[in-house]
């Protein structure tokens, strides 16, 4: 848990593995995911690499299982997933895992061929077949009815064809012997395939067309496709040779079709035969190929993994060195302190499993480098993790925020939101994530926004839970309070009084509601007063500066935790306490006199000190800032709210603002005073050297020289970017302190408008569906909930959740944050299966 607040202490390895043991050693890290392996050869190519080879023979495998995958998809067949996780399969495996996925495929494109030739040919019988039926038709109107001898008014091209009759086809005592094609063409295609024959043929040919009712099924790719039957009369091989040419350029298909009928009689026959046949054929081919894609349905998850273990394992072994007798993998490798143990654990049995009898060596380095950030989370904390880590990345051992975040995030979100109904939803609908979280998981869906509802389940729940606390608080429930306790309000008029007044003013000073204040929250007569919103605006206001303050003030405290681990005790004085008196000296004070005003204005005061003379705590602020005094009302004492209140007003802004230029100095006064400090101490080292190599005749080594020969040695800033660094640190923090605070108020005017939008769309939906009674009133009021149960929960729970949940978020990154943290580091990425296969998996399904 300790690493939740700062972040693990990681530390630089270098591990050496003998080549027979590497394989089996990179798996068993990668089943643990504690290390994050550096890349010891940057500058050589991808295919220049060692392990160049088996990562493409794990490409090859990977493309065959998509196929597979494809094929099962296709036919709809379920993958079975027992949520297995097999371990990566030796070296030697590999052979016999590629001699299996190459008799799948090569079976499975054989089945496909045979299936799609047969399907083709069936394509092919059923045209014909639909051919020799409508093209009966076509040959009985002409026997009765003439044949055609031209296509109409040449002017108009989607004419219809004129039909002549018998003695219309002789020209001389000669009959015209006229011949045909026959075929199927894409029913789409038929207005410009007509057009087309016309224009090319100058309207000497006959075209008769019919739809075929049923679409076919395209061989190739599958899809549905509805067709038309044609048939062409024309005279002589020249229009023959045009006509077949035409067909040619709108992929139409010509079949033959005999002449007389007798012949297309037997020839219709013998189609019916052949398609039973290749029906029969067909059926057979889909079986096999079916019994094919369910084995290969049961295991194919497993191949998956198994393929893409092996594959990770290869392109970690890419990243090692080879020592100079090629017996010997070195890797370097960031690896969190207390896992040190386990990570030797895991080591000892790769080397046993791979039968190895070199033990691995595993040595921690010293570097200058900054170690990656790793803060171990749970399914509970992992999403509050991710709030801030969207924000940057914590430095290394830097304060985390996130276990801070766990409270504040859900209570300041609720500040906002506070409504116990609306709560209550939002708190079920978590709920019921969480209690299903298994069965939810498992279902992995590739819908985005479900995914996000469902990663960020806990936070919901935690934000549901506490607004239907801060709804108790402000006694609002859908806009409507609870009278849980009874109203402690006691009523001061008389029945006459209260009949003939439309508005009367309760007394305050009631003996039972000044001793006995309401137990939880807002007592409910408030609901009712007409003065609500002016109560509420005003307690809103200050309970939200209230709460911005605090959470300011904890913000620089743990920005004290910081220095103090990284022994920056100049930051302390520099920095902390000047900003720790000048937030408190100004605003924390202001929260100060916003109880006294509280405590001391009570309604049982007499009339000099009542209510009516407290003093505005923002006018007092303004005037203490601006060293004016206060003008107090008519009628009262005095304006001040304490003895001595005026001296100690003028000190604390004096004192306040002395810090300003005391951050602005003092840290690179300090940084240059340490500067001078050390460069004497070198001059001063360097002469007592030079002393010695005179006397002695050899050279002391150079404490300069030895910094750098560690290889690292950071340069000094230069002073005038460490002052122009100071100047913004410093207006940024006092200019921040005010519009940071003026931010907090966000929680105000949202907790308004969300409690009036509420009581709007109550007013104007719900009460309508109650003004009626009867059978009427029980459909009007049917309608009017499902309206406004459909409205709360799309723009009252989803729109207002939505804005408060990224106000809150801004509160935290910026208000909050930005006292403490820089998040300037970067995440520790473990070689990890199982983050592996889970960015894997969301990569197929995408």
């Amino acid at each position: 848990m300790g690493s939740l607040f700062r972040s693990e202490e990681m530390t630089l390895c270098q591990l050496f593995l003998q080549s027979e043991a590497a394989y089996a050693c990179v798996s068993e890290l990668g089943e643990l995911g504690l290390v994050q392996f550096r890349d010891l050869n940057p500058d050589v190519n991808a295919f220049q690499r060692k392990f160049v080879n088996e990562v493409r023979r794990c490409d090859e495998m990977e493309r065959k299982l998509r196929y597979l995958e494809k094929e099962i998809k296709k036919d709809g067949i379920p993958m079975l997933d027992t949520g297995e996780n097999p371990e990566a399969p030796q070296p030697r495996e590999m052979i016999d895992l590629e001699a299996t996925f190459e008799k799948l495929e090569n079976e499975l494109r054989e089945v496909n061929q045979n299936a799609e030739a047969l399907k083709r040919n069936f394509l092919e019988l059923t045209e014909l077949k639909h051919i020799l039926r409508k093209t009966q038709v076509f040959f009985d109107e002409a026997e009765h009815g003439g044949v055609v001898s031209q296509m109409a008014d040449p002017s108009r091209e989607e004419e219809q064809v004129t039909l002549l009759g018998e003695e219309g086809l002789r020209a001389g005592g000669q009959a015209l012997k006229l011949g045909f094609v026959a075929g199927v063409i894409l029913r789409e295609r038929i207005p410009a395939f007509e057009r087309m024959l016309w224009r090319a043929c100058r309207g000497n040919v006959f075209l008769r067309q019919a739809e075929i009712e049923t679409p076919l099924e395209d061989p190739s790719t599958g899809d549905q496709v509805f067709k038309s039957v044609f048939i062409i009369f024309f005279q002589g091989d020249q229009l023959k040779t045009r006509v077949k040419k035409i067909c040619e350029g709108f992929r139409a298909t010509l079949y033959p079709c005999p002449e007389a009928p007798a012949d297309r009689r037997e020839m219709a026959m013998g189609v019916m035969t052949r398609i039973e046949d290749l029906n029969t054929v067909l059926g057979q081919t889909q079986d096999h190929r079916h019994r094919v894609l369910v084995a290969a349905a049961k295991n194919i998850k497993n191949w998956f993994v198994k393929v893409r273990k092996i594959k990770a394992i290869y392109h970690t072994l890419n990243l090692f060195n080879l020592d100079v007798t090629q017996k010997c993998l070195i890797a370097e490798c960031w690896v969190p302190v207390l896992d040190i143990e386990t990570i030797q654990l895991a080591l000892r049995r790769g080397t046993e499993r791979s039968g190895s009898s070199v033990p691995p060596i595993l040595n921690r380095m010293g570097t200058f480098e900054d170690p990656p950030t790793y803060n171990r989370t749970n399914k509970f904390t992992k999403g509050f993790q991710a709030l801030i880590d969207a924000y940057g990345v914590a430095s290394y051992r830097e304060m985390n925020p996130a276990p801070y975040t766990i409270i504040t995030f859900p209570f300041l979100f609720a500040v906002m939101f506070g409504d116990t109904g609306h709560g209550l939803i939002m708190f079920l609908f978590a709920g019921w994530m969480v209690l299903k979280e298994k069965p939810l998981a498992a279902k992995k869906s590739d819908n985005e926004i479900w995914n996000i509802f469902f990663g960020g389940r806990y936070i919901m729940f935690l934000m549901g839970l506490f607004s239907m606390y801060t709804g108790l608080i402000y006694n609002d429930i859908f806009s409507k309070s609870f009278n849980i306790f009874g109203s402690y309000w006691t009523n001061n008029y008389n029945f006459t009084t209260l009949k003939g007044s439309a508005s009367l003013q309760l007394d305050p000073n009631g003996t039972a509601f000044y001793q006995h204040p309401y137990p939880l929250g807002m007592d409910p007569v408030w609901q009712l007063a007409e003065n609500k919103i002016i109560f509420f605006n005003s307690y809103k206001m200050k309970i939200s500066i209230i709460i911005g303050i605090i959470h300011m003030l904890f913000g620089i405290s743990v920005g004290l935790w910081n220095h103090l681990y990284f022994k920056k005790l100049d930051n302390i004085i520099t920095q902390f306490i000047p900003q720790i008196i000048f937030l408190s000296f100004l605003f924390l004070y202001m929260v100060i006199l916003m109880l006294i005003k509280w405590i001391n204005y009570g309604p049982t005061n007499d009339e000099q000190s009542g209510p009516h003379c407290a003093p505005s705590v923002l006018i007092t602020f303004i005037n203490m800032i601006l060293f004016k005094e206060n003008t107090p009302p008519v009628g009262c004492n005095s304006d001040w709210m304490y003895a001595g209140q005026k001296h100690l007003q003028r000190l604390l802004v004096i004192l306040a603002l002395l810090c300003v230029p005391f951050m602005l100095v003092a840290k690179p006064i300090l940084i240059m005073r340490n500067r001078k400090k050390q460069h004497y101490q070198l001059n001063n080292h360097g002469t007592e050297n030079g002393d010695v190599e005179g006397a002695g005749g050899a050279a002391a080594p150079n404490p300069g020289a030895i910094q750098g020969g560690g290889g690292h040695k950071e340069e000094e800033e230069e002073m005038s970017e460490i002052w122009i660094h100071q100047g913004i640190h410093t207006i940024e923090y006092v200019l921040g302190s005010v519009s940071h605070t003026a931010s907090y108020l966000r929680l105000w005017a949202l907790s308004l408008a969300h409690a009036q939008l509420s009581e709007v769309l109550w007013n104007m939906v719900l009460r309508n569906g109650l003004a009626r009674e009867g059978w009427l009133g029980g459909i009007m009021l049917w309608a009017a909930f499902a309206l406004w149960a459909v409205l709360t929960i799309g723009i009252l729970v989803l729109m207002e959740g939505l804005s408060a949940f990224l106000h809150t978020l801004r509160l935290h990154w910026v208000e909050f944050q930005s006292k403490f943290y820089s998040g300037l580091g970067y995440s520790f990425t473990p070689f990890s299966f199982e983050i592996i296969l889970d960015t894997a998996q969301a990569t197929s399904e995408d």
